[in-house]
């Protein structure tokens, strides 16, 4: 192999990782979503707790999670304008894509089937062990560690809430969101604006 063939395959594989990590950064953008849901499944979930314990609303108290449908107008708001302006649909925001549409899927049908058949613990088990699954795979495909991490802790908490008694489940999804949303939301936002900058 001559030298200007070897060249050649350095510079393009070199060009392919660069394309991969402009993938990577342009997919990450700023962290808004994992922002959005994770402040918003933080305040419902102490709202809710608050509310049945120093409060005699009871069933009610769950009301506040219609919370989420306002994060769910918006976020479709967002990814609509976001598409409007992206050019070109990479394949590796393609795939995150459909990780966060199983995702949505599934959580939607475990909340259907467990709260017809389930308890409402057992409800909060589950979402806490769907939570990881998409974090992680969101994580590996971006290998952002952060979110891998985010993931692994999801799974933890959704172990010790077989130990957790009554309402405090609830509590549970206070560092869920910590540790696989928000954090890692931020993060993002500061690579994001790192790579602007730089």
């Amino acid at each position: 192999m001559s030298q200007t063939e070897k060249f050649s395959a350095v510079e393009s594989l070199a060009l392919i990782e660069s394309m991969i990590n402009k993938a990577q950064n342009k997919y990450s953008e700023n962290g808004t979503l994992y922002l959005l849901w994770g402040w918003v499944v933080f305040i419902c979930a102490v709202v809710h707790y608050g509310l049945l314990t120093f409060t005699e609303l009871g069933k009610s108290s769950s009301q506040v999670w219609l919370l989420t449908l306002l994060a769910m107008a918006y976020q479709i708001y967002y990814i609509t304008k976001k598409q409007r302006k992206a050019p070109v649909k990479n394949y590796t925001d393609e795939i995150i894509g459909y990780v966060w549409v199983v995702f949505g899927i599934c959580m939607g049908l475990v909340i259907f089937i467990i709260s017809q058949l389930g308890t409402w613990q057992l409800l909060y088990a589950f979402i806490l062990l769907f939570y990881g699954m998409p974090t992680f795979l969101t994580g590996a495909i971006m290998r952002f560690t952060p979110l891998k991490f985010g993931g692994i802790l999801c799974w933890a908490l959704a172990v010790c809430s077989v130990f957790v008694q009554s309402r405090e489940i609830i509590l549970l999804l206070i560092p869920a969101v910590l540790g696989a949303w928000i954090i890692p939301g931020y993060l993002l936002r500061a690579k994001f604006k790192k790579s602007i900058n730089g």
